[in-house]
């Protein structure tokens, strides 16, 4: 028998083993549950609109759900039966069977009667207004399923819609606002759609002012008597609906109460107030400059209550950074026989000084280190207008292992200061926005020291003036105007210096003087975890030396500088696309597309080391070392040093994400990418300066041959996600390496796990702190 026979029978026989092990543990008379099947119509050769999703949204209804499976195997009934009974309640088996497995689910927890009125009552909801549900049971051996047939008749549609017909004010803001409505003659009938059109009228009432108003007040009232399958819509306001709820209301007194305790209720509301604008504010501290609320608190007296003004203005005070507790209370003058309400603002102060560590993993596409430990020191408010000033160290660390060849471990220490001001200052100009966010001015000043080994040291120094806005809480924009960063390396001697211009890196040992302007959007949605897709775009834009380029002298030969330091000449443009998608509960798909260019002129030849593009590594494309690949087809010798970057980079990753067990979580996934320089790199003679350079061949982006060039790897990692940190552990391998030849680059016929060289020339071992994207 040759192994394909033996094979096949291997796979047979694991199938029959699995059948038969989620039965094993049941007792005389019991029947596995297995799950539910819907058939709609059967008897009817007509078929439904988007019956496939019905019969889907139908299945999902039913209860008990079956056993969890995954391709049909009850991997966590399979753990609970091969457990068994323990004696304990613990040790390995007790642990196994209460939280690797569940127990089985029987056919007699089905409750045909009530799944009959709970499907039944979801089609009607959706406009099938004369559906029937029956149910019954299947059994076959020690195996059962529920069988569910839908009798829907016809869908009824909507034939006139007609709002509430008096003269009163209420009723003219419905009518004014019907354009709007989510009811449209034709439609479906919709149970989900009338009670968010109740919501829709109740939002329109409380921007005019009606604070009490609620949609219960509403009642929509169906007439499906009208033949043809169709249904009239009327919209009244119930007769039992309170007095307060019917009238508008309009602000009277402001009072905002910054520093606000329990304890000291009483006393506070004893103070004489500061009277600013619009404002009462009782706060004997000065603990804030009165003018501050204008940008925070959107009421004003007289005016009439909106709901508009009650989100932005409560969303603003969250926001800002300052206030750990923020209530809003309206208070009905002459308990509701009038039409005024008094708003009282508590807002509780976070502490003014604060000391937070955090350990934060980061995937740049620049030569800086991804992950660290970061201690920051936070004083708020510290001009009493809600500034803020951070004061931070951080740390960082990347490490990968290669076999025989080692990817050179790296660190970086940063210290930082940032100042921000809840406004945007902007000389001569008066900027004031209304949204939700408070727009903010940032400065910060950093030195961060990166090393290489025994290498070398790289010693960068920057600061920036510029501002974050966030358009929604889809959208942020960050623009800082002023962008000053020097780097100059260290630790170099002429053993190190030589090694680096023989490998095409002398921009290694260039001092560095970027004077420029940077832009970035983000938009997001991942905070919305009920989507089942989910998406993130970052795009920036960078330039140096474009405005500061028009004054800077050239030095004697024809260079531009600036403290005796070239000053560099460049665009940067880079893009960053992920999407998330859930494919089932606790199993997500995630995909990267990132790019970059770099357009380098006047005083630069390349972008600045600092500023280049880089592939490879434990949260680029790891089954290659870190800076290690390209540019291009260039092939670094394995025991050389790694740090070859480009002016344009391409990387794609999938990763298939799911949870194993508690905090353990597993990873199938593939990279793909390289970098490329825009020019050749040719050969250079020696000078007194520093030695020949042999040049790189195959470096410069071709179009028609990038794809050609990429880089492919794959492999499986292991993370621990303990919400707070995640520790994660990748092995990874070359699929396609863009250093060999043509015709040879793919390697899949040369994979051998068996093989112990092959293991040691091509696996990698990547830790990391923080998902790779």
């Amino acid at each position: 028998m040759d192994r394909y026979k033996i094979a096949l029978l291997f796979f047979f026989s694991s199938l029959i083993f699995i059948g038969c092990s989620s039965t094993r543990g049941l007792k005389p008379g019991q029947i596995l549950y297995t799950g539910a099947d819907v058939k709609i119509n059967p008897d009817s050769s007509g078929r439904i609109d988007d019956q496939k999703s019905v019969k889907s949204a139908l299945e999902e209804r039913t209860r008990p759900r079956p056993n969890k499976s995954i391709l049909g195997f009850k991997y966590k009934l399979f753990f609970y039966n091969l457990a068994g009974e323990p004696k304990k309640n613990k040790g390995i088996k007790h642990w196994l069977r209460t939280k690797m497995g569940e127990p089985p689910v029987l056919l007699s927890e089905v409750k045909i009667k009530y799944n009959n009125d709970v499907l039944t009552s979801y089609l009607i909801s959706q406009g099938y207004l004369q559906s029937v549900v029956t149910g019954d049971t299947l059994v076959k051996g020690k195996k059962g399923k529920a069988i569910y047939t839908a009798v829907t008749g016809q869908r009824y549609k909507i034939n006139s819609i007609s709002f509430p017909a008096d003269s009163g004010n209420l009723a003219n803001i419905i009518n004014q606002n019907k354009e709007k409505s989510l009811l449209k003659v034709g439609n479906y009938y919709d149970l989900e759609t009338y009670k968010n059109e109740r919501i829709r009228i109740d939002n329109d009432l409380k921007e005019k002012g009606y604070f009490y108003f609620s949609p219960d007040y509403l009642i929509v009232q169906v007439d499906s008597t009208i033949g043809k399958h169709l249904v009239d819509i009327r919209m009244r306001v119930k007769e039992i609906a309170p007095d307060a709820g019917l009238k508008p209301y309009t602000i009277r007194n402001i009072n905002i109460f910054p520093n606000y305790n329990v304890r000291r209720d009483s006393l506070l509301k004893q103070l004489k107030p500061v009277e600013f604008a619009d404002f009462r504010i009782y706060d004997n501290r000065n603990t804030f400059k009165p003018w501050v609320f204008n940008r925070l608190v959107f009421f004003q007296k007289n005016e009439l209550y909106n709901r508009t003004d009650h989100s932005q203005s409560l969303n603003r005070l969250v926001n800002i950074g300052t206030f750990q507790g923020v209530r809003a209370d309206f208070l009905p003058i002459d308990s509701f026989r009038n039409n005024q309400l008094d708003l009282n603002l508590y807002l509780t102060l976070m502490k003014k000084n604060s000391l937070t560590f955090s350990v934060v993993g980061t995937s740049k596409s620049n030569n800086f280190v991804g992950s660290e430990i970061r201690l920051t020191q936070t004083t708020r408010n510290v001009f009493k207008a809600a500034e803020q000033l951070d004061v931070s160290v951080s740390g960082g660390f990347e490490t990968q292992v290669s076999g025989q060849s080692r990817g050179l471990n790296s660190y970086s220490f940063t210290a930082e200061g940032k100042l921000t001001f809840p406004r945007l200052l902007i000389p001569f100009f008066k900027f004031s926005s209304t949204n939700a966010f408070v727009p903010k001015t940032i400065v910060s000043a950093s030195y961060q020291l990166l090393s290489r080994g025994s290498l070398y040291n790289l010693n960068s120094i920057k600061g920036e003036f510029g501002y974050n806005f966030k358009e929604s809480k889809y959208k942020e924009h960050t623009f800082n105007p002023i962008s000053i960063n020097y780097v100059q390396p260290s630790s170099l001697n002429i053993v190190k210096r030589d090694s680096l211009y023989q490998l095409g890196l002398r921009g290694v040992l260039e001092k560095q003087f970027i004077i420029g302007s940077n832009y970035n959007f983000t938009y997001t949605n991942q905070m919305e975890d009920q989507r089942r897709n989910n998406l993130y775009f970052n795009g920036s834009v960078e330039t140096g030396g474009n405005l500061v380029g028009l004054v800077v002298p050239k030095n004697d030969q024809g260079k531009k500088e600036l403290l005796n330091t070239s000053l560099t000449q460049f665009i940067r443009l880079e893009a960053d696309i992920r999407d998330y998608f859930k494919l089932t509960k606790g199993i997500t798909w995630a995909n990267r597309f990132n790019a970059g260019y770099g357009f380098a002129y006047g005083n630069s030849r390349a972008l600045p080391y600092v500023r280049q593009f880089f592939a490879g590594g434990s949260n680029d494309i790891r089954a290659f070392r870190a800076r290690a690949l390209g540019p291009g087809t260039y092939k670094l010798p394995d025991t050389a040093f790694a740090d070859q970057g480009g002016d344009i980079k391409i990387m794609l990753n999938t990763e298939l994400r799911f949870k194993i067990v508690s905090v353990l979580h597993g990873a199938l996934f593939a990279d793909a990418g390289n970098v490329w320089l825009r020019r050749e790199d040719p050969p250079t003679p020696a000078t007194d300066d520093a030695p020949a350079n042999p040049g790189r061949e195959g470096v410069k982006f071709r179009p028609g041959k990038a794809l050609s060039e990429m880089a492919v790897g794959t492999g499986a990692g292991l993370r621990i996600d303990a919400t707070i940190f995640v520790i994660r552990l990748d092995v990874a391998f070359p699929l396609r390496k863009p250093y060999l030849p043509p015709g040879d680059r793919w390697v899949i016929d040369k994979i051998d796990f068996g093989s112990s060289s092959w293991r040691k020339d091509n696996l990698i071992y990547n830790i990391g702190i923080g998902y790779p994207f």
